[in-house]
């Protein structure tokens, strides 16, 4: 039985591995330098919106909080907040957020399109012309994670800055562009989850992970062959 050639038996281990893993190393360096390269504030859109400002009402003019709750029945969180500059309080229950009339009560309708074109100019930060806006019941994949329905309110520009607004309270939901786009796009080269682009731990991102940690080994272990060795002087 002849001996294991290990030099030969390594090199040829590590060019398969190479040629297996070796154009996902090269994505996996390239969406990374993106995704450091590109501030994540920046990514997150912050700069399309303003800063959200408290707003001030004089507290003998608002419901009290215990009314406010008995006309929620079920909820589990209310909060003051002024869509559109009026005072109401937005009540968390089981089937859903809910927006109640500061003043009275009163359960108040979802926002319309009129409405939801005031907020969104009220937030935005960049030009105001408005290319779309409509009512969203399917989730497009960039707002996957989030649980329709929505205003989706697009304006004009390069990056095609995208704001999704609530139909029932009026709060901004979340922000897009073509930057964010792009990294959404990254992620899921980086990560190797094609469908939800989400899981971290998935399979084939655990077979790409060991198949490049062997590639690398192998290339250590051929480097350090590669060296000239010192050959031991015979004892004479």
């Amino acid at each position: 039985m002849s001996s294991i050639r290990w030099p030969l038996l390594v090199r040829k281990t590590h060019k398969w591995l190479a040629l297996f893993v070796g154009i996902q190393v090269v994505l996996w360096t390239v969406t990374g330098f993106y995704m450091v390269a590109v501030h994540i504030d920046y990514i997150h859109g912050d700069h399309l919106v303003h800063a959200k400002a408290p707003g001030s009402f004089e507290p003998g003019t608002l419901l009290p909080v215990e009314r406010a709750l008995a006309a929620a029945p079920g909820a589990t969180e209310i909060t003051l907040v002024a869509p559109l500059g009026r005072p109401a309080w937005k009540a968390r229950t089981p089937e859903g957020d809910v927006l109640l009339d500061g003043r009275t009560g009163a359960r108040l309708p979802a926002f319309t399109e009129g409405e939801i074109r005031q907020i969104a100019a009220g937030i935005y930060t960049g030009n105001p012309t408005v290319t779309s806006i409509k009512l969203l019941t399917d989730a497009p994949q960039e707002m996957a994670s989030r649980k329709p329905p929505f205003w989706q309110v697009e304006y004009e520009g390069w990056a095609k800055p995208t704001l999704y607004i609530s139909p029932t309270t009026g709060e901004l939901i979340s922000r897009r562009h073509a930057l964010w786009r792009v990294f959404d796009f990254a992620w899921m080269l980086h990560i190797m989850d094609y469908d939800e682009r989400s899981n971290v731990n998935n399979p084939l991102l655990r077979i790409a992970t060991w198949s490049a940690f062997a590639m690398a080994i192998s290339g250590a272990w051929l480097l350090f062959w590669a060296f000239p060795r010192k050959k031991k002087k015979k004892a004479k």
